[in-house]
């Protein structure tokens, strides 16, 4: 656990805050045929074995159909855009290693729009072919995601497309800042699901678009009492080091379980969030979020790596006191 020295004040970055503003996406999802709310899950056997008094798990994994809380972000971006007038026949472009990809392709068929996903080679093909069932274009480019991504920007440039990535970086903040006030569905959902305010936040990340997003919109409602603890992969502590640092920085460390975490750089706009808004940065070990996998399957709560790794930290021994209330998400379902 890292403490974050930057808590209150923030780092400097040029990028904006998260935005708290959760109305403007509620407003447009509500005209989404498959949207609806996803439960708020009461955990007291697991709150018991972490022993802490509640444990309360956003579950996502029925999130609009797509099986993530991804669905809120890029989805939303291209509604806004639609409302807008502006997707008809415009095509978006993205990489993924995961939901996000699903998120613009979703959006993209829905509202009539072009979508064109760039996959490392390292991702399977069976992720493919879901992109595929969506309606999107899927390219294969580099070992990784961060080559995918060049090439995704790439494409935007040389064949005149949106470019509609969940990170953000110098430059480049507006479509990430919109894709990330999506995701405050999920929060504000949650802090009117929740039977009292929590005393701790446990929230995953990979870029950090989630957890900085659900934390900007957590001090906004419950204010500075919580502790707001952020989990990463031991392998991708993008935010934990740049914390470490002062700065942006590119965290080193082997592929991970937890693929959908394993980022490298994170978002400037979660950066700049989380650094004010978060208390401490966790890391969580390759060993430690597989053991919680068959814990978590056992409660009801079947999830990837990546999905339960908030949880995780919590069952591999998060020091938290006995009286602690603490909320969690669930952000994916089992592949």
């Amino acid at each position: 656990m890292l403490h974050n020295r930057f808590r209150g004040q923030g780092l400097a970055l040029d990028a904006p805050y998260p935005s708290i503003d959760g109305e403007a996406p509620r407003h447009l999802l509500v005209r989404c045929p498959v949207h609806a709310a996803t439960p708020l899950v009461d955990a007291p056997g697991l709150a018991r074995r972490a022993g802490v008094a509640s444990l309360h798990v956003k579950d996502e994994r029925g999130r609009m159909g797509l099986g993530s809380f991804k669905a809120l972000g890029a989805a939303y971006v291209i509604a806004r855009d639609a409302a807008g007038g502006q997707a008809s026949g415009r095509g978006y472009v993205t990489a993924s290693a995961g939901n996000h990809g699903l998120s613009v392709a979703a959006g993209a068929r829905v509202f009539g729009a072009q979508s064109i996903v760039y996959l490392a080679r390292t991702v399977p093909e069976g992720f493919a072919d879901r992109l595929r069932a969506q309606g999107a274009e899927v390219r294969r480019a580099g070992a990784d995601y961060a080559a995918s991504m060049a090439a995704a920007e790439t494409a935007a440039h040389d064949e005149g497309l949106v470019l509609l990535s969940d990170s953000s970086w110098a430059g480049y903040s507006e479509i990430p800042h919109r894709l990330m006030e999506g995701y405050l569905v999920l929060a504000a959902e949650a802090a009117e699901q929740m039977p009292w305010p929590p005393t701790h936040i446990l929230l995953q990340a990979g870029v950090g678009g989630l957890a900085g997003a659900v934390a900007a919109h957590a001090r906004h409602v419950w204010g500075e009492a919580p502790i707001i603890v952020v989990v990463e992969p031991e392998a991708a502590p993008a935010l934990h080091d740049a914390i470490a640092a002062g700065k942006s920085v590119d965290a080193q460390g082997p592929a991970s379980c937890m693929g959908r975490l394993d980022c490298k750089r994170a978002s400037w706009i979660a950066l700049r969030g989380l650094s004010r808004d978060a208390d401490g940065f966790a890391l969580l070990s390759e060993g430690q979020a597989q053991a919680a996998m068959p814990v978590l399957a056992r409660a009801g709560l079947a999830t990837t790596p990546s999905g339960g790794a908030g949880l995780a930290a919590l069952l591999a021994g998060l020091d938290l006191p006995a009286d602690a209330r603490v909320i969690a998400i669930l952000s994916e379902a089992p592949e």
